[in-house]
């Protein structure tokens, strides 16, 4: 898209929108389609081109500008290495001290980093980070007066791959339009971007997290098999983490403490992802919580397709990845089955994020005996699987606030979930007003599938019981979780930070 006048709102958009269906994307579909008023303009930040398809989305007519940027996508290198002296890349040796200072003291006032990069725009370029001597000795020094990784070879692939994205980044801090206020959807790389728009443009930056990218990270990093541990044989501590492992989950604790140190309002989706965030280095005052919402009118009409006693169909919608732990929804089908032999499994999301997941999940259907009673569906249309379903199933080992789960109670299906995000406050309620609604399904532990069969055999096998869960899912979508109420505190706080930013780019014209 062509540049246009500035938009309204930049949002910040780091491997959601609109490549990638799920709960985030649908939240900014949602946010996009119901603010016609407000222009936006779009950044994607993914990690290669390679991976990702075609676009999810279709651009709503009040989407004034998109681009997309890919951050391991490096540019071939030059023919002759930049040359940069010691002295020049003083600046980025306090680039990379001041990130540091944020985590190791809490307190540490905001650095302006958006200075140093804007006074040595020849040193902060990806060509300068990955291909100068500069660069080399540098990290060089880092690894004797920092690391306890005894492999400089994989210490210096590492520090390369963290700091890569920030140089793309940091140029784009130069290239992108204005727009009259800023908004990422997480922390993380996104996050990084919206603090250093703040600073450089002296602009509204605001930052919301529908789980805590931090933790997910956390949660990603310690799982993965691609970072070395070069462990010492003799270390006492088996739980230690690894220099680099430890490396990657402080790089983004830092980005993360940066967001929420630029950020006003820092928005999450419920009460323990507040504290979360409060514990993570947040100001308390800056805080507030805003849940999603979903459209009633829309869903409503579904409750009288769906047969009642209701079909004994457990549904599970997600992406087939780790960390909505599909493999326990598969064991907890293997009791049920047991138990209810007409029951069904749907597995309804897209299936090609974790090609190798995928194929485990299918090799334990195969092992328990369940080819015919657990079904991948793929991306399905909600409004034609949520009549045909007897109950909602989430067995992850992280959520934020599931936008499945108010669907479903939208439609009049009750939810079994792992104790994980909002999913308590969701299914028994979050204020005393809340919890004398009665319970709209049943929360269980995390990776235990006896429990989750358990569960739900309880609300499908008892129709009284699965009716008062109905009555209860949806009186409290329809008095708490409404997309109008959504939709109206996200127009006041949009309104505001873009009237103080018009009025920021009025006086930089006249300035």
């Amino acid at each position: 898209m062509p540049h246009n006048p500035p938009a309204d709102l930049m949002l910040i958009l780091e491997g959601t929108y609109p490549y990638v269906r799920g709960g985030v994307s649908s939240w900014v579909a949602n946010i996009i389609k119901g603010l016609p008023e407000i222009s936006f303009s779009l950044v994607f930040i993914g990690s290669r081109q390679q991976d990702y398809g075609k676009k999810s989305y279709d651009m709503p007519d009040n989407i004034v500008h998109y681009e997309e940027h890919f951050l391991y996508d490096s540019p071939p290198p030059p023919a002759v290495p930049p040359k940069i002296s010691p002295k020049q890349f003083q600046c980025v040796e306090k680039f990379h001290s001041e990130l540091r200072e944020l985590l190791d003291h809490k307190n540490a006032p905001v650095p302006d980093l958006s200075r140093t990069v804007k006074d040595n725009p020849e040193v902060f370029n990806e060509s300068t980070f990955l291909h100068s001597k500069a660069s080399w000795n540098f990290i060089s020094e880092c690894f004797h007066k920092y690391s306890t990784e005894p492999s400089f070879i994989d210490y210096f692939w590492t520090v390369r791959n963290l700091h890569q994205p920030l140089w793309v980044l940091l140029k784009l801090v130069r290239t992108l339009p204005p727009a009259a206020a800023y908004h990422s959807v997480s922390t993380g790389y996104a996050g990084f971007l919206g603090a250093m728009l703040q600073h450089s443009r002296n602009a509204p930056y605001i930052l919301m997290e529908h789980g805590i990218y931090t933790k997910e990270r956390r949660i990603d990093l310690l799982a993965a098999d691609w970072i070395a541990d070069n462990r010492n044989p003799f270390q006492h501590n088996p739980m230690q983490l690894s220099y680099l492992r430890e490396m990657w989950i402080r790089f983004f604790e830092a980005l993360g403490k940066f967001a929420y140190d630029s950020a006003n309002p820092i928005i999450s989706l419920y009460n323990e992802a507040r504290q979360r965030q409060i514990d993570d280095g947040a100001d308390p005052y800056r805080t507030m919580i805003i849940p999603n919402g979903v459209n009633i009118e829309r869903l409503a009409p579904l409750r009288e397709q769906r047969p009642f006693p209701p079909p004994p169909v457990l549904c599970l919608l997600g992406r087939v990845v780790p960390i909505k732990d599909i493999k326990t929804f598969i064991r907890a089908m293997r009791t049920v089955a047991n138990r209810l032999p007409e029951a069904e499994g749907w597995i309804v999301g897209p299936t090609d994020e974790d090609p190798d997941y995928f194929e485990e999940c299918q090799q334990l259907v195969t092992s328990l005996g369940l080819k015919d009673k657990v079904k991948f569906l793929g991306f399905q249309k909600i409004t034609d699987i949520l009549p045909q379903s007897g109950v909602l199933v989430l067995s992850s080992i992280s959520e934020g606030l599931p936008l499945v789960i108010l669907e479903a109670y939208a439609s009049g299906l009750p939810c079994i979930s792992t104790d994980v995000g909002s999913c308590r406050e969701l299914i028994e309620g979050r204020t005393p007003e809340d919890h004398a609604i009665g319970p709209s399904g049943k929360v269980v532990g995390i990776a235990d599938p006896a429990a989750l069969a358990g569960a739900a055999l309880e609300l499908l096998t008892n129709p009284e019981k699965w009716r008062r869960a109905q009555q209860a899912a949806i009186t409290r979508v329809e008095t708490y979780y409404t997309e109008h109420q959504m939709l109206s505190r996200f127009r006041e706080i949009y309104t505001e930070a873009i009237e103080h930013g018009r009025y920021r780019l009025r006086t930089t014209e006249t300035s």
